[in-house]
């Protein structure tokens, strides 16, 4: 029941540009397609792993708010067992 729960209030972020913050060093950001119980996926996705800059996720999240995505795929599937949290780019704040 909980998962189905899960998988509906993700359901309405579909169409909407997301933040996928990742247990590891990654964070991804695209526009989320599709999900099923064991994907996301997004298009037009920016993968940034963060040991690549200086700067901290929020720092870069909040960039990427401002500036826009930085688009280094069409599409990437994402394992949601990878996943800590998800949110809309939108309700990032910036202070």
């Amino acid at each position: 029941m909980v998962a189905v729960q899960g998988l509906l209030m993700i359901n309405e972020l579909i169409g909407k540009n997301v933040v996928v913050d990742m247990r590891s060093t990654f964070v991804c950001l695209g526009k989320l397609h599709r999900i099923d119980e064991q994907h996301l996926e997004l298009l037009d996705a920016d993968i940034h792993d963060l040991r690549d800059t200086q700067t901290t996720r929020e720092n870069y999240v909040i960039d990427s708010r401002l500036t826009g995505i930085k688009r280094n795929r069409k599409k990437v599937f994402i394992v949601r067992a990878d996943i800590i949290a998800i949110s809309m780019l939108d309700d990032v704040v910036e202070s």
